[in-house]
This record gives C-alpha cells, structure tokens and sequence, in this order.
C-alpha cells in the first residue's frame, strides 16, 4: 500500500494527486478510529468494488483527529491545533501507524492521509468532492449510514446523494454500518472503576426502555450507534474490554515504547515492562488479562497489565505496566515499541496493607492470567 500525506495550504486546498491515467478509483472517507467492525463494512465494501472493476482502491483519512483540532479551536479562540499538540489525544482508540497497518492488510493500494486543518474544514463538501473527482478520479464514493463531510457538517447522506444525483460524475455508495442496534451514550468520557472482581458487564445491557431513557437523560447521553468509536470508549471506559473487543472484531489494544519504571516490580519478583509514549486509549484503572508483544520481533508473551497509580506504594502518576509471564529471565526490551492487548478485567486497584499481601494478590493475578488465557 502507497501511503501519500497531504497538507492542504492556507486556503484549506489541497494538491491531490493523479493515482491513474486510465482508471477510475473506488474512494472512501472517514477517521476510522479503532477500525472497528462498522468501518471495517464500509472498507470490505470498497476493496470489494475496486476488485470488480479492477481500479485503484483508495481510502482518504484524516491526521490529527478532527475532534481533537475542533476541540483546541474552541478553547483557544479559533487557533489552529499546534504541531507539539497534534498527539495530544487522550481519546483517540489508536494511533496512526497503527490504523494504517490494519489498512495495510485488508489489501488497499492507497492510503492517503490529510493533515487536518480550520482552513481545510470551512471548505464546502461539494469543493471537496469535485476535488476528488477532478484530480484524483473518484468514480465512487462509499460510505458509512452517518457520514458527514464540508463546512459545518453539512455534506450528510441525503446532501451528496442529491450531489451524485445531479452531476452524474460519481457514484455513491452507502454501508449499514451501525451494528446490531442503536444506543445512547453520555456525551463526555467519564472513566467509571468497577467495584468488584470479573469483566464487568456493559451496563445499557440489562436495562429496560424506561431505565435507558431516564439514564440518558442524567447523564447527558447523545445518540450513537453499536458499532461507533463512542461506543468502544464508553465501554473501555468502564473496563468493558470484552464488550469492546467483540465491537472492534479484536481485543483492544495500545502502542508505546518500553522506558525504565521505579524498578518496584523487580524487587517484588515481577519485573514489569513500563509504558511510556502510549498512543491508544487505555482502559479504565484495574489489573487486566492480555497480551504484549514486541513489534519488531514479533515475539508474544502472556501478560498480566496494571493500568492506574500504584496506591500501596502512594503513587501518584497513572501509568500501564506489563508483567511477561511466560517471558525469559534475560528479557530485555527498554526502548522498544509493544503493543499491549487487553483481553480480560481482573479486578480493581487495591491499596494492600502490607507487601506481602501485594506480593499474595500479584501471584493469583499471574494464575488468573495464565487460565484466562488458555481458554
């Protein structure tokens, strides 16, 4: 896959290249943040359409998030999002890179990624779209249920329908995208600790119509869908990361680069490997059941993951630790990348009276561990 990126000029405008001379790209748009199954539809879709018609396949996404850049704007008078905030993003489910390889594998020919900007975001869907078909030779379009594009928002399904319609010069396709119903979820990201051991269960689950109403309404919920990256984050949010898991079509998962910890793990007999430069979102604070695997090796190791301050030893700074279980002694990986994957919810942080039961606790947590993975 050719990854092309793209920064439009002071006018929003952006230099798109020509793929082809003679053939005509199948084009999708969107941020696609977790990939989750919905986006997943919609890119199968446009693979699928690109092989009929043997043409280019091409997926347009975006870099920083949009949210993230609106969000600055709005607190900061209309400014641009600075280049030093632009991986600020503490509710992004993954990272570039990451999305991209999972792009990668589905078996796109491009991926083409816009620096998002206020200037590029005033112009208008119908710009935009004539962009596309003019320079870059979309002949379709294919998107998700929901989709919205241009200033304000305003290039919604039925507006670039009637666009396609009119003009006749690409066709659009539109994706169910929204899983298996649609769903309320609060507005904000609210970071919720279970308050018992077990993989707590998706709380809008086991309500009825009237309870859901009433608790949407406390809690500020806006309408999203069951496949949605709302979704995802209300759950992980919750420590959910199975519920989520089944959303996303794999186990949730975060990047970040090994650095050297307080070494506290190691005097207690269970070196952790110490997160820093994290890009995902992780989960809310508790001891999970997963996975770390090296990126450049590609070496796995069973692992069980501390997310949140250490409250026996006082800590303050939340981090994400990972004890390798089936690791070599010898393991050394400061100043690699990993990718840590959360499978299970264990239980919640604990402040220990002494070491030794933190010491006891660690130890069931290894054993949980080692079954939940095996099953």
């Amino acid at each position: 896959m050719e990854i092309i990126r793209l920064i439009p000029n002071e006018q929003g405008v952006v230099d798109w290249p020509t793929l082809s001379d003679d053939k005509r790209a199948v084009v999708t748009i969107g941020n696609f943040d977790g990939v989750h199954r919905g986006h997943q539809a919609v890119l199968e879709k446009t693979l699928d359409l690109a092989k009929k018609h043997d043409v280019p396949s091409v997926v347009i996404t975006f870099d920083p998030q949009p949210g993230l850049v609106h969000r600055y704007a709005s607190a900061h008078e209309g400014q641009e999002l600075p280049d030093e905030k632009a991986l600020d993003n503490p509710y992004e489910l993954m990272g570039l890179n990451q999305k991209l390889s999972i792009i990668e594998k589905m078996g796109f020919d491009y991926a083409i990624v816009v620096r998002y900007t206020l200037a590029f975001a005033a112009r208008t869907y119908i710009f935009f779209l004539g962009q596309l078909v003019g320079k870059l030779g979309m002949r379709t379009l294919v998107l998700g249920s929901d989709a919205t594009m241009g200033k304000g928002r305003e290039g919604d399904i039925k507006s670039i329908t009637k666009l396609s319609q009119a003009t006749g010069v690409f066709e659009l396709i539109v994706v169910d995208d929204f899983g298996p119903s649609g769903i309320y979820v609060p507005r904000e990201v609210t970071y919720v600790v279970p308050e018992i051991s077990g993989e707590p269960v998706n709380p809008l689950k086991a309500m009825t119509k009237a309870e859901l109403r009433a608790w949407s309404k406390k809690n500020r919920s806006v309408p999203t869908r069951e496949y949605s990256s709302s979704m995802v984050r209300f759950l992980l949010a919750r420590g959910c990361v199975k519920d989520a898991g089944e959303i996303l079509g794999r186990a949730h998962n975060i990047e970040a680069v090994i650095v050297h910890g307080q070494a506290r793990g190691r005097e207690l007999g269970f070196p952790t490997a110490n997160c820093g430069q994290i890009q995902g979102f992780a989960p809310v604070d508790g001891v999970y059941a997963g996975h770390l695997t090296v990126t450049e090796t590609g070496e796995q190791y069973s692992a069980a993951i501390s997310v949140g301050t250490n409250e026996t030893f006082d800590g303050t700074e939340r981090t994400v630790e990972a004890y390798c279980i089936d690791a070599p002694e010898n393991l050394n990986i400061y100043g690699q990348k990993v990718r840590i994957e959360f499978t299970h919810y264990l239980r919640p942080m604990i402040k220990f009276k002494s070491v030794d039961e933190l010491i006891e606790q660690m130890k069931k947590d290894v054993d949980e561990v080692q079954v939940t993975n095996t099953r």
